[in-house]
């Protein structure tokens, strides 16, 4: 009987995550945000203003991330965001909180697979950037089908490489580095720019919270998810500073973001524009750049695949997304249809928006989990003091209160800022929402016909 029931069980997840594994997909989450994107903060900001937005946003991620590891340490589920906000607010605050990271982790791959593009555009110039984007997306979606393990692995291998290449890059500019650089045009839309910035600032460390949507398979997750969380920021705080003065102090932020003198179109490849500056654009370290600059592209392109699977699968488990999504390959225990579907979003993404527009939209997704799990873990310590915490944040409540004021802060000013993409993203939302409650009435009013077709006549 017992091999029976093991034979018709669901396939599930398996743990097989470590915490150098953990710190690996935390690093490589966000690692590409080092890469490109943030340089496009510049023109609305220059160095002052995107400088400024990015030390306010360091406070948010390190008193976010250290407040959302207790959630993740004491609900270690594949859910993330929106598992903790249903377990606090219930199931309409549950589905907002998994859309809003659906969102974020859906449209972040493609801004992240046109900078992909735009790399290798650099090495191939015939071949068009979207096409290169569009058969990345492919190929790392067969990977993260694969198995956890083997994508976890190579995660592993090619953050550390990606690491290295930023300070390689960091030791061969900062000793060109001019402090007058940094006061060319440094605030040409004063304080405004401070917010125009934000989400820009916001892609230096966009998606490490997708360390929780792995905590379902992490080996011992009430220990090694804390490792890898706090070890994982950290080296981002240092790399984000790092990159921000090598890249800007050699020749101004202008020298990053417009690839020839004049030019009005933004680019998607800061480093090598910096490093061209110095060893010019024929040298081997500058295509040595481009080559393991691919790699950190690549982490987080493929790490956020692996995380938005498993945050769409967990939604379409528990019935708030549709069923199918929530289905595991039983040859190789991922969530194979839902992986399908973000690739297939993802795609069109690519073809409708510009990657600021998409990075904007990401943004909002983001900000929106960062408010709903900050007040989720607040509501919990109270509703549920008796809950195992295997990881306490200090200074509660403080630090989720900053992390919680910031976000709000920085929601406003983004919006503010892109009036018609929050439309966009509100829509989204509000579309998904309507569909959720629907489905939820359908469903409730089946199951009531069931019951009353069971109940004994008299």
């Amino acid at each position: 009987m017992a091999k029976d029931n093991l034979k018709t069980s669901a396939p599930a997840l398996e743990r097989k995550l470590g915490p150098l594994m953990l710190w690996g997909l935390g690093v490589g989450y966000v690692i590409s945000g080092m890469y490109f994107g943030w340089n496009l903060g510049l023109p609305v900001g220059g160095t002052l203003g995107l400088a400024i937005a990015t030390l306010v946003i360091i406070v948010m991620y390190l008193c976010f991330t250290f407040s959302y590891t207790e959630l993740a340490c004491a609900i270690p589920n594949a859910g993330g965001a929106f598992v903790y906000a249903r377990k606090s607010h219930g199931n309409n605050v549950g589905f907002l909180a998994g859309m809003a990271q659906v969102v974020e982790f859906v449209f972040a791959p493609p801004a992240i697979a046109a900078a992909i593009g735009a790399y290798f555009h650099l090495f191939f110039p015939g071949i068009p950037t979207t096409e290169i984007a569009v058969v990345a997306y492919v190929i790392f979606t067969i990977l993260n089908i694969s198995g956890v393990k083997a994508a976890a692995q190579f995660e592993l291998f090619i953050t550390i490489l990606a690491v290295g290449e930023l300070l390689l890059f960091s030791g061969v500019t900062l000793p060109h580095m001019q402090m007058h650089n940094l006061a060319v045009n440094a605030f040409p839309n004063g304080v405004s720019g401070i917010f125009a910035a934000i989400p820009f600032a916001i892609w230096f460390f966009l998606g490490i919270e997708g360390v929780a949507n792995v905590a379902e398979e992490a080996i011992n997750p009430q220990r090694n998810v804390l490792i890898g969380f706090g070890s994982a920021i950290v080296t981002l705080v240092i790399l984000a500073i790092l990159t921000f003065l090598a890249s800007i102090g050699v020749s101004g932020w202008e020298a990053i973001v417009y690839p020839t003198h004049g030019s009005i179109v933004t680019s998607d490849s800061p480093l090598p524009l910096a490093l061209g500056h110095i060893v010019g654009n024929s040298h081997l370290l500058y295509h040595m750049l481009i080559f393991i600059g691919l790699f950190g592209l690549v982490a987080s392109f493929h790490g956020i695949i692996l995380a938005s699977g498993r945050a769409v699968y967990e939604m379409g488990k528990e019935n708030f997304l549709p069923p199918v999504l929530g289905k595991i390959s039983k040859r190789f225990h991922t969530p194979a249809v839902a992986l399908i579907a973000n690739m297939i979003v993802g795609i069109i993404a690519l073809y409708t928006g510009t990657t600021a527009e998409i990075v904007t939209i990401s943004v909002f997704g983001a900000l929106t989990l960062y408010i709903i799990s900050m007040l989720s873990m607040l509501k919990l310590r109270k509703t549920a003091p008796d809950m195992e915490r295997p990881f306490k944040v200090p200074m509660y409540p403080t630090v989720p209160i900053i992390a919680l004021v910031i976000a709000v802060f920085a929601m406003i000013a983004v919006i503010y800022y892109n009036l018609m993409l929050a439309g966009i993203y509100v829509a989204i939302l509000a579309i998904s929402f309507i569909w959720f409650k629907v489905a939820s009435y359908r469903k409730a009013h089946i199951i009531g016909e069931v019951e009353t077709v069971k109940e004994p006549v008299e």
